[in-house]
């Protein structure tokens, strides 16, 4: 045993990353809400609070003791913000693991769904209800033309996203949907060929099927826009329909390692992943993002580089917590509800990836000794009460500016 115990501060998710989305928070969020360029919704505060005091003594922590060498490892809470970076990116390898017992064994493919940029301005005046509208009519697409054309029901997993790669307003779905499915008469499970697609079919339908709810949401008298008739919102929406809406099919995806790692990449992560973070230049703030109007020789999108200050990186940012209670991941079809399919038409245990994209390390086990650690403590606020106190009453601000 080794005469001194060594005390470890464990921080698993700072030693790749150069910067914290929390610090660039940390240092300015304080000046920016005294004049805020818009509107803070109580959300956006709530994912921000989150953000700035997760894996910090203000969570508290967990404290483990080796029973041979007496290594301490001290474990700082997480604040499980589902628009927090590191608690997100997480999240999304626990359920795309758990999802996989999930699908069916058959090929699926990435769907995106995009709305029209005209439309942007009643969508934000109708966020939670248009969005919704966007889910659904994007899964309802594909099931509907499943039905119609290969008589099968299938599954489809939907993840909304409403930014674009510089964090600015792009609503849009990523579906997973299976190519193949449960055949309506005899209950088996089929997969369908490659085969030609007609797309402009699917494109006008999925426009359609989205038009039809928002036209009757307009009848019903539960959209806010300043419209003053119907003819005149019925307008606005031929004039909306003068440019194509966008549909982009992926080629289907086989085995189902690569389908759940497709999944974790568009799932329930942060709109800004930390590791695209470049710079941190007092006020500013720079990260990096894919240009899919200039490719390069090999039609691949050139990354480039986006420099903000805080005044206009935190509002863009923000703009994409989402609403409290609001899914923005949802099932469809058969993934909605197993029923009474067989079992034997799910992927197994056996057939399921053995390690996530990036293994999480076990701090509560010994790498020097090969030894399970002993949980020590539990604490809810690592602090020292003092400064506890001092943070309520807002003088521990003070004096950390100080």
């Amino acid at each position: 045993m080794c005469k001194h115990p060594i005390n470890v501060e464990v921080d698993l998710f700072k030693v790749k990353k150069k910067y914290r989305l929390a610090d660039f928070f940390d240092m300015h969020w304080d000046e920016y809400m005294k004049s805020p360029t818009e509107y803070v919704k109580p959300e956006q505060l709530k994912a921000v609070n989150a953000m700035r005091v997760c894996r910090t003594a203000v969570l508290g922590k967990r404290t483990y003791g080796c029973p041979d060498c007496g290594e301490i490892t001290e474990v700082y809470h997480s604040c499980k913000n589902r628009f927090c970076p590191t608690c997100s990116w997480k999240d999304t390898m626990k359920w795309a693991e758990r999802i996989q017992g999930r699908m069916l064994k058959t090929k699926h493919r990435h769907i995106v769904c995009t709305l029209p940029h005209s439309l942007h301005p009643l969508i934000k005046r109708n966020e939670q209800t248009l969005l919704g509208s966007l889910m659904r009519a994007s899964a309802a697409t594909f099931k509907d033309w499943f039905e119609n054309k290969h008589r099968l029901k299938i599954g489809v997993i939907l993840v909304l996203h409403t930014y674009g790669e510089k964090k600015d307003y792009h609503p849009h779905v990523h579906m997973i949907v299976s190519w193949g499915g449960v055949d309506i008469k005899t209950e088996e499970l089929k997969e369908i060929k490659e085969e030609y697609i007609n797309y402009k079919f699917l494109q006008k339908k999925f426009r359609c099927k989205f038009e039809d709810e928002l036209v009757e949401l307009n009848d019903k008298g539960e959209l806010a826009h300043g419209f003053t008739h119907r003819k005149e919102f019925m307008e606005y929406i031929k004039q909306v329909n003068q440019k194509d809406w966008q549909l982009h099919l992926e080629p289907s995806i086989e085995t189902p390692v690569k389908v759940i790692r497709y999944i974790g990449r568009y799932s329930k992560r942060a709109c800004l992943s930390e590791y695209k973070i470049t710079e941190i230049d007092k006020e500013y703030i720079s990260f990096s993002y894919k240009d899919y109007r200039d490719r390069d020789e090999n039609q691949k999108p050139k990354e480039k580089e986006l420099r903000l200050h805080y005044r206009e990186f935190f509002p863009r940012l923000l703009q994409h917590v989402p609403a409290k209670y609001f899914r923005i991941v949802r099932y469809y079809g058969l993934y909605s509800n197993h029923g009474n399919i067989p079992e034997e038409y799910f992927y197994t245990e056996e057939e399921k990836t053995e390690e996530p994209e990036e293994p999480e390390i076990d701090v509560s086990y010994c790498a020097h000794c090969k030894v399970q650690k002993v949980l020590i403590n539990i604490y809810f606020d690592a602090r020292p009460k003092k400064e506890r106190t001092a943070y309520k009453t807002g003088k521990y601000k003070k004096k950390q500016a100080a």
